[in-house]
């Protein structure tokens, strides 16, 4: 393990007494004791139903829980080895993975599924789909694929999904959803990679682990998990800082697979694991006029970012649009293309910070355009919309390779 390994040196010694291990079940956390429980005991009853001639190892990364939360891992395990507690390095979700993912090879494991600390509707058949299809050499990463509340996801849904689709041509649905299985040999090529003191420590790991998997044009899966019921975030109040992670690093891997990515034209479906049931998420709180107004003061306090970044009609339009409130001018094509100037300001900065905070304000006012768009609808009117828009991405790609060129 390098000197900059975020295993403590107590989740070390920990590891190193255990047998090898064929299997690693990961989750991070931070203050997740009244629901940590319940996550690692449906992992543990999921590796003994499904995997019961294997040898498994539940390893909780934690950020410096003082509620217990390490403790409510060891009670719940049910007999399967555990070991847990706090990892080194900066603080954030990108460094708990690295520290399972260092766990993964200390213990030479074969596979790897990690799940979010927070999840009430996780059951051990998730973990049989994440994994599974890894240790039955039909996939190398899987990613997650539940019914969430047309309300919920709206990171996912307005840009982390339609720009890795039209990027990359897989249709991968929920490419930062939290839970993920993949290979052994994945972990190592993450811990390769110089990102530990970048967003990617922080909510950038997903959307670095599936890009990553995309680029390398590993086999992909996606395991249909049902309804997804965590800890929902009202996408107006809580999600800036998540959103210039994620972006950020969506950002800085462009630039880097730029060779990759400008070839692909359309897009191709990715296999998905498990039979795909009708299911109703419970409903997730967003508020417009919080919206709104973050897209109004947010397009005044980067207009100057703006001005540099962004051309002259988009810049306009979104303009007008924070000034009257009229969010609805944020639609899906209008979006696509100021999200690809963005991108291709990309190319020649390194600031990417700076260009996903330009781009903020405009979330905010496409999610708050989107909410309108799908008012009325149920769960698959609304899934159509979003597949709609990231169509718009596809057709509007050409538009960022002038602007890359």
């Amino acid at each position: 393990m390098s000197e900059t390994s975020a295993l403590a040196a107590d989740m070390r010694r920990a590891l190193r007494a255990q047998d090898r291990a064929d299997l690693v079940v990961g989750i991070p956390s931070f203050r997740n004791a009244a629901t940590i429980g319940h996550v690692t005991k449906a992992a543990a009853e999921g590796l003994r139903r499904h995997f019961p001639d294997k040898r498994a190892v539940i390893v909780n990364a934690d950020g410096g829980s003082e509620d217990g939360t390490p403790d409510r891992v060891r009670a719940s395990a049910d007999g399967v080895p555990t070991v847990a507690g706090r990892y080194e390095g900066r603080s954030g979700k990108g460094s708990a993975f690295r520290a399972i993912f260092e766990a993964v090879v200390l213990l030479d494991a074969k596979a790897c599924a990690v799940v979010d600390s927070d999840l009430r509707s996780i059951t051990p058949e998730w973990i049989a789909r994440l994994i599974g299809p890894v240790v039955r050499g039909e996939a190398d990463y899987v990613t997650p694929l539940y019914a969430r509340h047309k309300h919920d996801g709206t990171i996912t849904n307005t840009i982390a999904y339609p720009l890795t689709r039209a990027l990359y041509g897989a249709r991968v649905r929920q490419p930062i959803g939290g839970e993920f299985g993949f290979a052994a040999e994945l972990a190592k090529v993450y811990l390769g990679e110089p990102v530990w003191d970048t967003d990617v420590a922080k909510f950038g790991i997903d959307i670095f682990m599936t890009t990553t998997a995309l680029a390398r044009r590993v086999r992909v899966a996606q395991a249909f998990l049902g309804a997804k019921i965590h800890d929902p975030k009202d996408p107006g109040a809580d999600l800036g800082p998540m959103f210039t992670q994620v972006v950020g690093t969506l950002l800085t891997l462009a630039r880097k697979y730029a060779d990759i990515w400008r070839p692909v034209t359309g897009s191709h479906d990715v296999p998905v694991i498990g039979e795909i049931s009708a299911v109703e998420p419970e409903p997730v709180n967003a508020s417009v006029r919080v919206l709104v107004e973050k897209f109004r003061a947010g397009a005044a306090e980067q207009d100057k970012a703006w001005a540099d970044i962004l051309s002259a009609d988009t810049r306009d339009v979104a303009r007008k649009a924070a000034e009257s409130g009229n969010a609805s001018a944020i639609g899906a094509r209008f979006w696509a293309k100021a999200v690809y100037e963005i991108v291709a300001a990309a190319k020649n900065r390194d600031d990417t910070e700076v260009l996903a905070r330009a781009m903020l304000p405009l979330y905010f006012g496409r999610v708050a355009a989107l909410i309108g768009e799908v008012q009325g609808l149920d769960q698959a009117g609304a899934e159509r919309v979003v597949e709609q828009q990231a169509l718009a991405f596809e057709q509007t790609k050409p538009y960022l390779l002038e602007r890359w060129a």
